[in-house]
């Protein structure tokens, strides 16, 4: 079918829906719009599928849930005695994210499978932790994470709490492909609750069970009881799903002087008091400051909408405020879980950690002054999660801590997703345990620094939405395969891995990189520095991340931009 005719299909089919129609009508004469809109379907794969709120096959609405979930129940039920296990859902505080959820389960309900809603927000890993502790099939969550307010997103889950992976995400494909949009009915609500096939999950069934979990991943409770009440934190939601379990978890280990940013405590689609709900922008602090101000914090924690991810701003001695990269932050978490634990030697001689490939290589220093191994997978924590799961199955390795740039962290097996409740609590406890020694977090960062070389990351995004874009970043990726640069800012090329190709070449000479299919460049460099760039799996863009080291921290900075400025024109 053309454009246009998928656009008069939409019309017909939903002609009896009063705001699709009107929504669809007002853009009748705007051909571009409309392009964007139905020139493709909103896409699943292993990241689910996100988009921006509205009308059309390329936009998050009820039909493309609706439909993404008739996908997955069929495919739960090529295995009917799986599928019985249900579903559990979750949502967080983005517009229609509520409603989404309902329907997801509802056409699951109509579809046979059992659903397990829970009765309000929650974020990502308490959605991946009741997967687990009910025993169920599968899960969904209703998020679009960071991205601004005019998106929404679909996450499906599979039993181990991780995100589905490939095989997975090209079923649920499979059945979504040959599903019509009029073809996803919802069950009546009432008639699901008699049924058995809806049960709605209240504060008591899940929670408890996952808070007091996350209190055992504490290294040094006793520190935590000893100098807590003396750490002073602000804390700010962004009007997220982590407003609740975050500070019941401070509270409950003894952090009793956590200010809350009361603008931003409060659930709120529009995201009205920040740019961007991004514990990653700057911006998103500015409340959280002037808070910090009056009550005298030397910490501030941000989670985003989901509490998947945690954001971490500190004050150094002078009084300066500092906000920490997400690879800062990872790597000061797992300095001190391996340090803590070879103190009171527990240090496992199996343990391991696990970051993504565009992380920074400051972590596989760490771990080797350590002897603890690490291993590097594809962006996405639910690569991190099935590397969890191989340790689990194997038994060759304990795991103990994985991490990835874009602030995402965990140090438990029970969750199988970034958690930024686990988070809060650890960075909690590295702060407690600095101020005990008489410097500040900031301090420690520095300290890491001096001790293994400065290494200063950035990530480049270019925004190329639609139609047109997508063109753009092949373009731009084929490109660079055909033409493979040599040097990049005067430093040379010493191996190229093409994660598409799952090949790494060196010498002339190939082997490959372990890892699954994906549309990844990455150039390794002199002097253990890299480039990477990839196509985002769940934005209109493109991202270049390049890392520079260097034992003098002013050199580090100066290569890191000469690497930006020579990426970029190489992109170009």
């Amino acid at each position: 079918m053309t454009i246009r005719e998928n656009y008069e299909k939409w019309l017909k089919d939903f002609a009896g829906d009063a705001e699709t129609v009107q929504e669809l009508e007002a853009i009748r004469n705007d051909d571009k719009e409309i392009e964007d809109r139905f020139y493709t379907e909103l896409s699943f794969g292993t990241a689910g599928m996100r988009g921006v709120l509205g009308a059309g096959m390329n936009r998050m609405n009820k039909y493309n849930v609706r439909r993404a979930t008739k996908g997955l129940a069929g495919y739960l039920l090529e295995n009917p005695e799986e599928a019985k296990r249900g579903v559990v859902i979750a949502y967080d505080s983005r517009r229609f994210s509520a409603e989404f959820a309902k329907d997801t389960a509802l056409v699951l309900c109509r579809e046979g499978v059992p659903a397990f809603l829970f009765d309000a927000l929650r974020p990502v890993p308490v959605l991946s932790f009741a997967v687990r502790h009910l025993h169920a099939a599968a899960g969904v969550v209703i998020t679009a994470s960071h991205n601004p307010p005019q998106y929404n997103g679909y996450k499906v889950y599979g039993e181990d709490g991780a995100q589905v992976g490939p095989e997975a995400a090209e079923g649920i494909t499979r059945i979504i492909r040959k599903t019509e949009y009029t073809d996803c009915k919802l069950m009546d609500e009432r008639e699901a609750l008699d049924k058995g096939l809806l049960k709605y999950i209240g504060n008591k069934e899940v929670d408890d069970d996952y808070i007091a979990r996350i209190k055992t991943l504490s290294i040094n409770p006793e520190l935590l009881e000893r100098e807590g009440k003396n750490l002073n934190i602000v804390y700010t939601p962004l009007h997220g799903s982590g407003n609740v379990p975050v500070r019941r978890v401070l509270k409950e280990i003894g952090l009793t002087n956590v200010a809350v940013v009361k603008e931003q405590e409060m659930p709120d689609p529009n995201f009205s008091t920040i740019k961007v709900p991004n514990p990653e922008d700057p911006g998103a602090y500015d409340l959280a400051f002037k808070l910090a101000a009056e009550v005298g914090a030397s910490v501030i924690f941000a989670t985003d909408p989901d509490c998947d991810r945690l954001g971490v701003a500190v004050k150094d001695g002078t009084g300066e405020w500092h906000l920490l990269s997400g690879n800062q932050i990872g790597c000061v978490l797992l300095y001190y879980i391996l340090s803590s634990l070879r103190k009171a030697g527990k240090l496992p001689k199996d343990g391991a950690a696990v970051k993504s490939i565009v992380s920074t290589s400051l972590a596989n220093k760490i771990c080797e002054s350590f002897g603890v191994s690490i291993f590097e997978t594809l962006t996405g924590f639910k690569f991190i999660g099935e590397k969890i799961q191989q340790f689990m199955d194997k038994g060759d390795h304990t795991f103990l801590f994985g991490f990835e740039e874009s602030y995402g962290f965990l140090s438990s097996t029970f969750v199988r997703d970034k958690d930024g409740v686990n988070a809060s609590l650890l960075i909690s406890e590295v702060a407690c345990a600095c101020m005990a020694e008489g410097i500040t977090l900031y301090d420690r960062v520095q300290q890491i620094f001096r001790e293994y070389g400065y290494y200063i990351e950035k990530v480049v995004s270019t925004t190329l939405p639609g139609k047109d874009g997508l063109t753009r970043m092949k373009e731009i990726m084929a490109g660079l395969r055909k033409n493979p640069p040599e040097e990049i800012a005067g430093l040379k090329v010493t191996a190229i891995r093409d994660y598409l190709k799952g090949i790494r070449t060196a010498d002339g000479k190939e082997e490959p990189t372990g890892l699954p299919v994906s549309d990844v460049l990455y150039f390794e460099l002199e002097k253990g520095c890299w480039v990477c760039v990839r196509p985002s799996g769940t934005e209109p863009k493109i991202k270049l991340y390049v890392n520079a080291n260097d034992p003098d921290r002013r050199a580090a900075e100066e290569l890191n931009e000469k690497l930006c400025e020579a990426s970029k024109a190489l992109m170009a």
